[in-house]
């Protein structure tokens, strides 16, 4: 078989699995990311990726890897709005930043315990991954539980929002302070100068954006536009310059496309570019998105894992079980502990706990910049991949015991406020 033949072999079998098995998982109430890390894992290294050659195809597969992740981070940043960080509550910020921040600092001592050889850099790096909690599929969760439209599920949205905000912008750091070679205090000083500049153009883009709003000419000149542009999918295009743009910008501030994809998904919002245009290119990107390139990440993503570096000994299975439980654990405790000091019920807590739990796209891109650049190995990469597929795994079926008196709560609630004139504000416990 020619390279050519193998590799539409290869994509075949790794999207048409992907597809179907997705489905099939989130058919039993899981997040479809789960099979298509599966499938990735099956046809990779592990399994059958040596005795169908696919594992010749690795190089091939990186850069479809890198596009996949630009248009995952995008369409994570375009998940987000400026209003909606504004309007993100005490609540959702507290527990936001604490469901990051604590499991962050511990679990790089743990990471450094169960993995010694590690540097303390690299143990950052993965406590760092293991510390974000996944906000596109804490939504599919919670639209599959029956909870996105509450109180409850605002919240928890709001929530992982900081945590992604936190953990991006964390991320940015942590790779200037690796690619300076000065010392530590002054690799730190810059990295957050680095960035500060980098937030700083992206906030004066958004001031512009949102200045140029209440002139009456800007709106005449875009329409002017709409109407002269000869192309389809002008919007749509637009939007890609933009986003490599922002790309090409980090990667030049040395802290990576990534982020840049990121924060000018940010940017792009049904006030900044029309709702009419904005509805067309979120249509035509999230259909090349979730039809495409989403499935084929995580599939890749499984491809990269090779679960047969990690040995049949004890230790490297305890110590990946531990750090596994780890990021289960501290999500639960902390999100819970932080839920439950701020006047939630208890099994409001348990669950948001669990929720909190699951990890998603941005952490394994992440991983997947770690793993290109060589900051971490195969063997790391497997791990936090692993470890991912682990948590999202569990967080659903953790959380649905107590998704049942969430509900028959609300349901009373609802029925006891139908009696009564309806309260102006609700506290954070109810709904």
């Amino acid at each position: 078989m020619d390279a050519t033949t193998l590799f539409i072999v290869g994509l075949f079998l790794l999207i048409g699995g992907a597809v179907l098995v997705g489905e099939l998982f989130s058919r039993l109430g899981q997040a479809s990311l789960v099979g298509q890390l599966l499938v990735g894992v099956v046809l990779g290294p592990t399994l059958l990726g040596d005795p169908l050659g696919l594992t010749n195809l690795s190089t091939q597969f990186q850069s479809l890897e890198f596009l996949a992740t630009f248009f995952i981070l995008m369409m994570a940043g375009l998940a987000v709005t400026p209003r909606q960080i504004r309007s993100t509550g005490a609540a959702g910020t507290v527990l936001g930043i604490a469901i990051f921040l604590l499991p962050f600092l511990t679990g790089a001592v743990v990471v450094h315990l169960l993995y010694p050889a590690e540097s303390s850099m690299n143990a950052l790096f993965v406590s760092l991954t293991i510390s974000i909690t996944a906000l596109p599929v804490l939504g599919v969760m919670l639209r599959e539980l029956g909870l996105l439209d509450s109180r409850f599920g605002t919240l928890l949205m709001n929530t992982s929002l900081v945590n992604e905000l936190a953990a991006v912008t964390t991320f940015a750091i942590l790779l200037r302070i690796h690619s300076d070679p000065s010392g530590t205090l002054g690799a730190v000083a810059i990295a957050i100068v680095t960035v500060a500049l980098f937030l700083s153009s992206v906030l004066a883009v958004h001031m512009g954006l949102e200045s140029l709003r209440h002139v009456r000419v800007w709106y005449r000149w875009v329409e002017r536009f709409r109407e002269s542009w000869q192309s389809r999918e002008a919007g749509f295009a637009v939007l890609m310059v933009v986003g490599l743009g922002a790309a090409l910008y980090s990667q030049f501030l040395g802290l990576t496309f990534l982020v840049g994809a990121f924060y000018a998904g940010l940017l792009v919002t049904p006030e900044s570019a029309g709702r009419r245009e904005h509805r067309s290119i979120s249509f035509v990107f999230d259909a090349i998105t979730w039809g495409f390139f989403i499935p084929l990440f995580f599939a890749l993503v499984g491809f990269g894992m090779n679960f047969r570096l990690l040995g049949l000994s004890v230790g490297p299975i305890l110590a990946f079980a531990g750090l596994a439980a780890f990021a289960l654990l501290s999500k639960v405790l902390v999100g819970g502990g932080v839920a439950r000091g701020l006047g939630w019920t208890a099994n409001e807590s348990m669950c948001a706990g669990f929720l909190l739990s699951s990890r998603g796209a941005v952490e394994l891109a992440m991983a997947v910049i770690l793993l290109s650049d060589g900051i971490i190995g195969p063997s790391i990469f497997t791990i936090v991949a692993g470890v991912g597929l682990v948590t999202t795994l569990l967080a659903p079926i953790g959380a649905r015991p107590f998704v049942r008196s969430i509900t028959a709560y609300r349901r009373g609630h609802d029925e006891r406020s139908s009696t009564r004139p309806l309260e102006p504000s609700l506290p954070p416990r109810e709904f």
